[in-house]
């Protein structure tokens, strides 16, 4: 049957196109992947107008439609955003190179630096990503607010848990995001 083919293909064209545009979006591609994008619309346009008989293509092809249309919908957002300078991830980049430029070229890593920043900025990035999955109002919320609660509970948590050594990870409970802590694996 075509829908199969059709569909395996969309799926993984999808797939594609949701990795390039990250990529595009951390500066890894320097293009917005358009040529993909267009051959995804087509995919999708292909089987809008055809009624597709059997129920579990019908929900696949439904499902897949709904995932372009809310990705899309985020790259559109998120090209807006770094068309006027707001997009967190894009100013990240730039802070990134200017203070490589700064010290010489050297990383983190050669400069002694702990992991312990790396770990932060990846929790921080993590629990914005998580309110904005939930609708919920990121424009007050910055990387000093949540090291200030990390480290505000951390006595507490060492104290419960019988050790410092800990390790934290955003988690959504009940539609709302929390940063939950455990020991370190060793």
């Amino acid at each position: 049957m075509a829908i199969t083919e059709d569909l395996t293909q969309l799926e993984r064209q999808l797939g594609e196109l949701v990795t390039r545009y990250e990529q595009y979006f951390i500066g890894l591609e320097k293009r917005e992947p358009l040529q993909l994008l267009g051959t995804v619309e087509k995919l999708v346009r292909l089987h809008s107008t055809t009624p597709i008989t059997n129920t579990m293509y019908k929900h696949k092809y439904q499902m897949l439609v709904a995932r372009f249309s809310t990705y899309r919908e985020h790259w559109n957002r998120v090209l807006r955003l770094i068309d006027e300078g707001k997009y967190h991830r894009d100013r990240f980049i730039s802070d990134l190179h200017r203070r490589q430029r700064d010290t010489g070229g050297k990383t983190k890593r050669e400069s002694g630096a702990p992991s312990r920043d790396n770990e932060l900025e990846r929790i921080y990035n993590e629990y914005r990503e998580a309110r904005q999955a939930c609708n919920l109002p990121v424009d007050n919320l910055s990387p000093e607010m949540v090291v200030k609660a990390i480290e505000k509970s951390k006595p507490l948590l060492a104290a419960r848990l019988g050790s410092d050594d800990l390790t934290f990870r955003v988690v959504v409970e009940y539609g709302k995001p929390k940063i939950k802590a455990r020991l370190r694996d060793k």
